[in-house]
Parts: structure tokens; sequence; C-alpha cells
């Protein structure tokens, strides 16, 4: 299961592309939006639900991929399988929540994965309390995307679920932690204070961007080298714990 990042959707950049790859390999890859992401089902990709992108929470998208993950398993329970989530930027930390509680996972994959929800808030607090509502540019559409202090409020609400450095102690599954070297939005150190959060993680630091070289939208018919290098990891662990 692949898990988007913020102001992401399912068929982004080179997704679609990194999904047929790894189905050519055997292996079932299912790649979702999460609920409040702001896109529909008619238009994906810009956005047109502000109001849906605005009552966004941590909680709603941990909720969202626990769905999905059930979803598979009662799909394929005949077969039994080996079952892994995978997450980009903020949908790598959400992975990483799951994967601290999830016994039905047998390993997670995080690209370029943040370490920690509690310093992503860059808003003045307190006016964003008293405004009820802060924005973002979003620098491919221009849109002024809106976030309601209530994000806020359910992260201080729901901090012992959403606390990634308190619930990886007690993840019990190996993880593989992918970044890039030119990441300029989430931090060199990110992958090694995943390292240190829990007991089994290998972490891997290639030449790549935040989006591994990556944009949208992708006009060629082949994924760019770092993220075909992230796939061959991500393949090479699958196959390690197969």
């Amino acid at each position: 299961m692949f898990c988007h990042g913020y102001k992401g959707f399912k068929d982004w950049g080179a997704f679609n592309l990194m999904a047929q790859w790894f189905a050519a390999q055997g292996i079932a890859f299912c790649k979702f939006n999460f609920s409040h992401n702001g896109g529909t089902p008619e238009e994906p990709i810009d956005f047109p639900d502000l109001d849906a992108f605005s009552k966004n929470t941590y909680s709603l998208e941990l909720a969202d991929l626990d769905v999905v993950i059930t979803h598979v398993h009662h799909k394929f329970n005949c077969i039994k399988p080996q079952v892994f989530a995978m997450g980009h930027s903020r949908g790598g930390g959400i992975t990483l929540l799951q994967a601290s509680k999830d016994k039905r996972l047998s390993g997670a994959i995080t690209l370029a994965a943040v370490s920690d929800f509690s310093n992503r808030f860059t808003f003045d607090i307190e006016k964003w309390k008293q405004d009820g509502v802060a924005f973002v540019e979003n620098g491919r559409t221009h849109q002024l995307m809106p976030h309601k202090y209530s994000f806020y409020e359910d992260f201080v609400a729901n901090r012992a679920d959403l606390d990634i450095p308190e619930n990886l102690k007690d993840c019990t599954i190996p993880l593989c932690v992918i970044h890039g070297t030119k990441d300029v939005v989430v931090r060199q150190e990110h992958p090694e204070l995943i390292k240190a959060m829990a007991s089994d993680v290998e972490v891997h630091i290639i030449p790549a961007t935040h989006t591994f070289n990556a944009r949208h939208p992708w006009d060629k018919n082949y994924m760019p080298d770092p993220l075909q290098q992230t796939c061959d990891i991500g393949l090479a662990f699958v196959q390690k714990l197969g």
C-alpha cells in the first residue's frame, strides 16, 4: 500500500510508473488517495475540494491507511499475502505510525519520510488559533491551501497515537528508510533519527531530491534514475523478507 505525501495524490509524477514496475516484478501494488487530500473522483489531481483539504488531520490519514490495509487483507485472505506499507514524505510518517502497531504488516518502506509530526507545524500557533485557518500556497497550482486550526487541535488531542518517536519504540517489523542527499524539504537528519527510534531499520541515502528527481506532470515513459534506484532497494527489501 502506497501513501502519497502532503499536497500530493496517488497519480503524482512518476508514481504510476513506479506502481507498474513493481507489478511487473510480480508484486501487487496498491496506491490510494487520502480521503481529505482535496481531490475528488472526478478531478483527482488539481484539488477542487479545498473544504475537505481544510478538514484533514493526521488522525484521518492514519485511519484511511488502516481501512486500505483491512480491505487488502480481506480481499486476499485466501492466499495470506505478505503486506508492506510504503509512504512518501508525510505519507512516510503515517506509514511509520501504522508500522509501529499493525501486526498485519510484514515490513514498511519510507521515501523521504518525516520522523516527527510535532515539528511540522510552521504557522504562528496563536495567530492560527485566532484566525481559525491558515494558508499555504501550492507551488504547482497556485491555490491557497487552507488548514483549519482543528488540524493542530486533533494532533494535540491524539498526541499519544501520532507521536512517531514514541510509537516507533514499539515497532517490531523491519523498516527500510530511503532518503535523498538533495532533499531540502525533509532534512538529512530524519533517516538517522528514524534509525535510532526503532530496532530493525536499514537506511539508504542516495543522490536524490525530495521527490527522487520526479516532478508533475511526468511525461516520460521511464522513471528518473533515483526513483528507479529507490524501487530497486524496495524490491530487494521485500524479497529479503519473503
